[in-house]
């Protein structure tokens, strides 16, 4: 990476990278003792390369510091480092900008926060599908702050239950994870009705699937 080269002309690049290097100082303060700081430095400028190109860069920095936090959470509770205090889900499919975070935010705020959730693509697009926010606002959810992020094999490894929306075998497979795949319309292209009934669809299963974990909704 070409860390002089400016990314954007809405954003100075001296104060893109000071903003990352900030980031990157608060990683290493909070996990001191779990990895190096080398470590943390090499997961965030590799969360920074792969979420430059988002389409409202001013919020490139705060979007790598909460990838690059979720990728070194994941790899310290794979390996025992951290302790895993919730069941982890993991949301997956193509872009990351639609099925998969609608899943995401509805797990995460019907079940209190009593799962841990992620979600991921394997091809990640530059911004979240704006009908998909427009959708979930009308729940109360706000997504305005959401990204798509990249499938990587900390993330599944760090998962209880993966859950695929249209990826595929794009997909890594490890054993001791369990495997769902739900067969929901990608809202992409659609209108705001129709991504009105594909937010529904997806709440329909995620109430299901909390309560498969003995979450009550």
């Amino acid at each position: 990476m070409d860390r002089n080269a400016p990314p954007s002309d809405r954003m100075p690049p001296d104060l893109l990278y000071q903003r990352i290097h900030g980031a990157i100082a608060k990683l290493a303060e909070e996990f001191t003792g779990v990895f190096s700081p080398e470590t943390v430095s090499r997961c965030a400028y590799e969360a920074f390369d792969s979420l430059r190109d988002a389409a409202v860069i001013d919020f490139v920095p705060s979007f790598t510091y909460r990838f690059a936090r979720g990728r070194l959470r994941a790899q310290a509770q794979m390996e025992g480092m951290m302790s895993k205090e919730r069941p982890e889900v993991l949301f997956v499919c193509v872009h990351n900008a639609g099925r998969s975070q609608m899943a995401a935010v509805l797990t995460s705020a019907l079940s209190g926060g009593k799962v841990h959730v992620r979600s991921a693509g394997s091809a990640p697009a530059n911004e979240v599908n704006p009908r998909v926010v427009e959708a979930m606002a009308e729940l109360g959810m706000d997504m305005s702050h959401e990204f798509p992020k990249p499938l990587t094999d900390d993330v599944v490894l760090a998962a209880d239950v993966v859950i695929t929306m249209g990826c595929g075998d794009a997909c890594p497979v490890f054993p001791g994870r369990r495997y769902l795949d739900w067969q929901v319309p990608d809202p992409a292209g659609q209108d705001l009705d129709a991504v009105r009934a594909i937010r529904d669809q997806v709440r329909e299963r995620v109430e299901i699937l909390l309560k498969e974990l003995g979450v009550s909704p």
